[in-house]
């Protein structure tokens, strides 16, 4: 399988993101600039964390228009997976791939620190290693985490399944209905805002983010029916 990690100036958890997949499932990773418009050789991009173009105007409001992000809406529609995370969660929803906007925490405060998260939804291709109800310690690090959308689309969200993470315990940022994170309906597109690469070793506080990325690969050998590396 092949992942590539999205690099935007700003971005900093680029590197956590390229070491997170192969020290957990050992495949082939490799950094894509924010310029790039061909992502056709890839089977899953992450869209990282940190403070893309400054977080000027709003966060991810300028990644968005990068040329990568024209490139990466295709990939979605052919079906790839997309793991945005913190930043990355922010830019989707800037790009339209997910719904919802993210405001500043309602402390207006950042916070980071270790988070506890209840799986919602088992059944998607980025949680198959989880338990539904499993309640798992992933790292936060934002200041504006605080999901939002209007009560359709939380309805909707709620309706089908999409909300996958919701904070178990503290909600750190005044999150609407506690979600922590959420799937496009088409279920190949998540965003969150706690960072399982950060939790991918107990040596780092947690190891309880690593089933994010082996669950990704178990559902791209069955979609693939490949059981070796590619």
């Amino acid at each position: 399988m092949h992942f590539g990690v999205l690099v935007f100036p700003g971005s900093n958890c680029d590197i956590d993101c390229y070491k997170a997949v192969g020290d957990t499932i050992d495949q082939t990773v490799e950094y894509v600039w924010h310029t790039e418009t061909d992502l056709s050789r890839f089977d899953a991009i992450l869209v990282p964390g940190g403070f893309s173009y400054g977080d000027y105007l709003r966060c991810g409001a300028i990644a968005r228009f990068a040329p990568v992000m024209t490139a990466l809406q295709a990939f979605a529609a052919r079906g790839g997976y997309v793991l945005g995370i913190c930043n990355g969660f922010q830019i989707l929803t800037e790009a339209g791939l997910l719904p919802g906007a993210l405001l500043r925490n309602q402390s207006l405060k950042f916070r980071c620190h270790s988070a506890l998260l209840r799986v919602e939804n088992a059944g998607t291709a980025f949680t198959g290693s989880y338990q539904e109800g499993q309640v798992i310690d992933i790292p936060i690090a934002h200041g504006e985490g605080n999901y939002y959308c209007d009560e359709e689309t939380l309805a909707e969200l709620t309706r089908e399944n999409r909300i996958v993470f919701r904070y178990a315990g503290e909600n750190p940022n005044g999150s609407l209905n506690d979600i922590a994170g959420i799937i496009n309906k088409e279920g190949n597109v998540l965003g969150m805002m706690p960072h399982p690469e950060r939790a991918v070793h107990v040596r780092l506080g947690s190891g309880d983010g690593a089933g994010m990325f082996e669950s990704i690969l178990n559902a791209w050998r069955e979609t693939n029916g490949a059981a070796v590396n590619r």
